[in-house]
């Protein structure tokens, strides 16, 4: 494998990348058993919803098209809408665009969207996010034409980290591997560094026939994809909070409930700009003190050549 090719992943797409496990996921998701024999077609697009982080996994199987996504930040209440350009995107790929002008009706497969929620906040076993949740003075406007919203997206979500839905983790071991895996380099974090943290997981993996086949075989890729979306999620974290309680505090000293609402939003909404761009910084100065090329971080972060040599 071209390790450089793969910067761009995550190791969550990277190992359910596959037919094989996807059947094996979307079985224990769904309740059901796919046939073997039953086509997976998988049709991800890159690079749209984590400004270079890639770890949406997008296929149809039995008329269905299913956009599935991992999910360590915080869940963001605007998730149905993101999905909603995404899958956009998704339908004009697999669709031959001048079909759609044809005067017969053109069957499309139907769309399921469901979040694997992995981060270390508390969250419910199971929820679910809609788009119309998002629309302006919705519920006065479904009283005063009596109908239900004319455009709907809904998002299952799911916890997955460890002791919860153990039902559904049970029934792919794929998943119980890698929700595992995860908890072992968080737990290994509270006392060594992000690398040796990493490095030991997989070793402990590894050792107790955990993820065995994929680790073994890719070890040097996983390290390298772990490295570069933790620290870019950690910057972007702090970022964001430092942002959020920075507006939060002069909303508080104007005194107002509206200034207190008004910082915390512009707080939010900035942190994340700033974060993402922070952390894609942060991510070049140490990949560069660890040798990586100019074009590799590059293709890793999406600054152009001038800024990383600058640095």
């Amino acid at each position: 494998m071209d390790v450089n090719a793969k910067y761009k992943d995550s190791v969550f797409s990277f190992l359910f990348g596959n037919p094989e496990a996807l059947r094996e996921l979307y079985s224990a998701l769904e309740g059901i058993t796919l046939p073997p024999d039953l086509p997976i077609n998988i049709n991800t697009l890159s690079d749209v919803l984590y400004m270079g982080q890639v770890n949406d996994i997008s296929f149809t199987v039995d008329n269905r098209l299913v956009v599935l996504l991992e999910h360590q930040s915080t869940i963001n209440p605007n998730m149905p809408l993101r999905l909603l350009i995404y899958i956009a995107r998704v339908y004009e790929k697999i669709i031959d665009r001048r079909k759609v002008y044809q005067t017969n009706l053109e069957k499309i497969p139907f769309p399921e969207f469901i979040v694997l929620y992995n981060g270390v906040r508390p969250y419910p076993e199971r929820a679910e996010l809609k788009l119309s949740d998002a629309f302006k003075d919705a519920a006065d406007l479904k009283d005063a034409v009596g109908t239900t919203a004319a455009l709907e997206l809904t998002v299952r979500v799911y916890n997955i980290n460890k002791g919860h839905n153990r039902e559904l983790v049970r029934k792919s071991g794929t998943l119980d591997g890698y929700s595992t895996f995860v908890e072992r380099i968080r737990e290994n974090g509270k006392t060594m560094p992000l690398e040796e943290a990493i490095r030991a997981a997989i070793k402990h993996c590894i050792e107790n026939n955990i993820l065995k086949t994929f680790l073994e075989t890719n070890s040097s890729e996983v390290m390298n994809m772990l490295i570069t979306e933790w620290n870019i999620d950690e910057a972007i974290a702090v970022n964001r909070e430092e942002a959020w309680t920075e507006g939060r505090e002069e909303g508080r000293e104007e005194g107002r409930e509206e200034g207190r609402e008004e910082g915390r939003e512009e707080g939010r909404e900035e942190g994340i700009g700033i974060g993402y761009e922070q952390g894609k910084l942060e991510f070049a100065r140490n990949a560069l003190s660890m040798g990586l090329s100019v074009d590799a971080i590059h293709q890793i972060t999406g600054l152009d050549i001038d800024t990383i040599k600058s640095i």
